[in-house]
């Protein structure tokens, strides 16, 4: 068994792990190895082009992860697609590149994470990115020219922009039917951190080459020459090594198996970091005897420490969606979804020539953070309180989870009874979701005929929580995902709420104007007109936005913690974890910026705390 020593071991190359690695190799004297289970796909087409995301799902580049049965959802199967690639899920996601809500991030610091606030994390997000310039002309179609503030040039390595043919009519009738709501997002989110009301959306896509800006391209290609970062892909870390010997274990490497089936061992005479993703993350610590010790104990797992917060908060993004079809000169995917040879020939031409195109877009355009309007009354906020006491958590409930329970469900409470605060996100897409369920049938979708635009709800801050842990000792083997999508009654309500008003909006001017009438949806049980239709679609539709997060959750250890406020693993010495899985509480909109954000700040405390600079 070959060994290696490094100073710092981390395990995953995806979006975290990468900034890492890139971070904490500029200190020349420090040996960097990061581990990474996929390959480098950076030079595929595929992943270079933005409209081709969809094709990498079910790949050798995702995870393919599947849940178990969701009682909620008609008992489906829910698949949790997840990068096992060099840059993990930001080498195959959608690409959106959406803001944290102050209010979102500020809740970390009320659950007992002293210190971590927007005002900490504010020039961490900004590091990571580039904002795109945008001439003074572009700004009316974008739907941005009424912000009174917009963003500086930041120069971070992320590479950002308004994805798509700026003239697209979507942008500025989504801003102008907002703004007749009373919810136009008033100023440019990353400046202010908005936190209600509508705004188009950018991408980590570059402005240029209308390429992926994913987290291996951006942080690490500039620097690959470094001799003192080595990424070594298609490793999968068995378990972490720890010295257990003293009444204070530590991690002192890992041990990982190679391509070519060979086991060798990664020492690191400073730390292990683990930054493989909310699903692979606390499956890892648990195969290396880390989590609570009744599971351990069942696969005859060693107990180093009993952590019962391992695995457990899981929490995710669920959403619903419905298209409505669009006036015919409307620019949308459609044609592309049918593979049309006409289309394609067309998308490829103008990619490939120009930079231009249906191609440089996934087909997100805008995006709203939004309260339940109708809770804003004096009668909705009645029944919205009235829900709340009847699903608030015992106050004889004892246990680690029920005390965790109880703290988080005061946070969104308050976030629920706040009119200025988002309980749902929304946005638009060109074009019809090939990959979603079909509502009626309950079996895979198929391209429509038409042109469509399809918009979308997401539950921003569920209450509903559920586990990820291990079922076997291989660690080959996918670990067991119960994320209980929709098991709180709260949650219930609150989605079924945005996603009416959503239909609401549809209807709306000047956005109907964009929709032949009377309006078609594109499937009749999408054409609900009260609460109890709209449930029953979300229980055939909703599905998971692929944002899992909270399973190795920065938290006090009395409330179900696994990491304190310097992302180390408590009881265990030399050990941190860094990515999706310490996130104590989801922010509204796609988790990728906050990830960054999250391990910018983690390589600022690594270095602190070896005094490296």
């Amino acid at each position: 068994m070959a060994s290696t020593t490094h100073d710092f071991v981390i395990v995953g190359g995806g979006t975290a792990g990468i900034v890492l690695g890139t971070r904490l190799s500029e200190i020349t004297t420090q040996r960097v190895l990061v581990l990474e289970a996929g390959a480098d796909h950076s030079d595929d087409l595929q992943v270079k082009v933005p409209a081709l995301y969809l094709s990498l799902l079910g790949t050798e580049l995702d995870w393919s992860f599947v849940t178990e049965r969701q009682p909620s959802l008609n008992g489906r199967v829910i698949t949790l697609n997840q990068g096992k690639a060099l840059g993990g899920s930001s080498a195959i996601n959608n690409g959106v590149f959406a803001p944290p809500t102050k209010s979102s991030i500020d809740a970390w610091e009320t659950l007992g994470n002293q210190g971590w606030n927007l005002d900490s994390l504010k020039d961490y997000l900004t590091k990571a990115y580039s904002s795109p310039s945008i001439s003074e002309g572009a700004k009316e179609k974008l739907g941005i020219d009424k912000w009174a503030t917009m963003n500086g040039q930041t120069t971070g390595p992320v590479q950002l922009c308004f994805p798509g043919d700026h003239l697209h009519p979507i942008r500025k009738a989504w801003a102008e039917t907002f703004e007749k709501k009373g919810y136009l997002m008033e100023n440019d989110p990353w400046v202010n951190a908005g936190e209600v009301g509508a705004f188009s959306n950018l991408y980590a896509v570059d402005p240029i080459r209308k390429e992926r800006s994913h987290a291996a391209k951006a942080y690490y290609f500039p620097v690959r020459d470094r001799e003192n970062l080595e990424i070594i892909t298609n490793a999968l870390v068995e378990r972490i090594l720890i010295d257990d010997d003293s009444k204070s274990p530590k991690a002192v490497g890992v041990q990982y198996r190679c391509a070519d089936g060979r086991t060798n061992v990664a020492l690191a005479s400073k730390e292990v970091i683990v930054a493989a993703g909310a699903m692979q993350s606390p499956k890892l610590l648990e195969l290396s005897g880390i989590g609570n010790a009744g599971i351990l104990q069942l696969l005859d797992v060693g107990v180093v420490k009993d952590l019962k917060g391992v695995g457990e908060n899981l929490q995710d993004h669920i959403i619903c969606d419905f298209a409505v079809e669009v006036v015919d000169d409307m620019e949308t995917l459609d044609g592309l979804a049918r593979q049309e040879p006409d289309a394609i020939q067309q998308a490829m031409c103008e990619y490939m020539g120009s930079h231009s195109g249906l191609l440089t877009s996934a087909g997100i355009k805008t995006y709203a953070y939004m309260p339940v309007v109708d809770h804003i009354t004096e009668k909705g906020r009645q029944t919205l309180k009235e829900l709340l006491e009847k699903n608030r958590p015992p106050p004889t409930s004892r246990g680690v989870a029920a005390i965790r329970d109880a703290y988080y469900f005061k946070i969104i409470e308050e976030m629920l009874l706040d009119p200025a605060r988002p309980s749902g996100a929304y946005l638009t897409a060109i074009g019809h979701n090939p990959i979603a369920i079909d509502p009626v049938t309950g079996c895979a979708s198929k391209p429509l005929q038409g042109k469509y635009l399809t918009m979308a709800a997401i539950l921003a801050h569920p209450l509903s929580r559920g586990s990820v842990h291990i079922g076997s000792r291989d660690a080959a083997t996918a670990p067991i995902i119960d994320p209980k999508y929709l098991s709180n009654p709260v949650d219930v309500e609150i989605l079924t709420q945005h996603l009416v008003y959503l239909q609401d909006i549809a209807n709306s001017p000047p956005l109907n104007e964009l929709f032949k009438q009377p309006l078609k949806h594109f499937s009749p049980v999408a054409d609900f007109n009260d609460l109890e239709g709209a449930k029953a679609y979300i229980q055939a539709r909703g599905t998971t936005m692929w944002h899992p997060a909270g399973t190795c959750s920065m938290l006090p250890e009395e409330i179900g913690g696994v990491v304190d406020t310097e992302l180390k693993v408590y009881g265990v010495g030399k050990l941190r974890v860094v990515d999706s899985s310490v996130v104590p509480l989801l922010p509204p909109g796609n988790l990728q910026s906050t990830i960054y954000a999250v391990a910018e700040r983690a390589a600022d405390i690594i270095k602190a705390a070896h005094q490296l600079s």
